[in-house]
């Protein structure tokens, strides 16, 4: 529907419409007011669903999906890398080309699409908070480059986002 002359396109059913802002590590008492202890589900204060279509992502099946990425890349660098297991100084070579393989696939991939080989199989996309349908270069490289230290990642906060996507304004939900 129109807002000011223009229309608001939404990635997924039930989008998110809003942005929030708020400190980096939100909690109770935090900038974000109450809204985190009144929250009843991951993604409510967002207008995301409890479940289904549209709803945050969970932890596993999110390392589910960077687990299949790296095989992903790990594959498609094995037809362009000799592999030597006999040899450590070849497989370590492996190694560092296998990561900037993943890590160009995974930016380009989240940047134009919003997800990558892995969360589409697995049915997760990457949105953004303001409602805009692509993530774009600007948020998917900073996003990638703090999945790829690990702990970002793994630090989630009420709503199931990740350091890594409080950066970059995104969220993964679920599109099946």
């Amino acid at each position: 529907m129109p807002v000011g002359g223009r229309w608001r396109t939404r990635p997924y059913a039930g989008g998110v419409s809003e942005r929030w802002t708020g400190t980096w590590l939100s909690g109770p008492g935090s900038a974000n007011g109450p809204d985190d202890e009144s929250q009843r589900w991951p993604g409510e204060r967002f207008g995301l669903p409890q479940e289904g279509v549209g709803s945050v992502a969970g932890r596993g099946v999110r390392l589910g999906a960077f687990l299949l990425d790296l095989v992903v890349a790990a594959l498609l660098t094995s037809l362009f890398v000799e592999m030597d297991v006999q040899r450590p100084e070849v497989m370590q070579t492996f190694n560092y080309w296998a990561l900037l393989v993943w890590f160009v696939v995974s930016a380009v991939a989240v940047s134009l699409f919003g997800f990558t080989v892995g969360k589409f199989a697995l049915g997760l996309r990457v949105v953004r908070l303001d409602g805009t349908p692509m993530v774009g270069p600007l948020r998917a490289i900073p996003r990638t480059l703090l999945t790829a230290i690990i702990l970002p990642a793994a630090l989630a906060d009420a709503n199931g986002r990740g350091l890594h996507d409080r950066a970059v304004g995104t969220i993964v939900v679920r599109t099946r």
